[in-house]
């Protein structure tokens, strides 16, 4: 009784097994086959284009910016009129303060 019992556990796992094996490797052949390929190309493709759209468009705002930046830069820079007429002074607002000449700090 015994033996029949583990005997039908074991075709019963086995059938169960190749089951789902059968079903895995169907899934892998659709996933490789030419129109599953094709179609995960598209898919692909679409998105890339629509990461690249997003992308080009950060680029122009943050371009936009550091253009903007730049130009209240220069106009910092340029010497304020003088009433007086003595000798001419400049403006210079600096970003970034250089604390040593070291880069790596040693």
């Amino acid at each position: 009784m015994r033996r029949l019992f583990w005997l039908s556990v074991g075709a019963g796992a086995g059938i169960y097994a190749t089951h789902r094996v059968k079903r895995r490797v169907e899934r892998i052949a659709r996933t490789w086959s030419p129109e599953g390929v094709a179609a995960r190309a598209v898919s692909t493709g679409q998105g890339a284009g629509e990461r690249l759209r997003d992308f080009a468009a950060d680029v122009r705002t943050e371009m936009r910016a550091r253009e903007e930046e730049l130009r209240e830069a220069v106009r910092m820079d340029q010497a304020p009129p003088e009433p007086d007429g003595s000798r001419p002074r400049r403006v210079l607002r600096a970003r970034y303060t250089i604390i040593d000449d070291d880069k790596d700090g040693h």
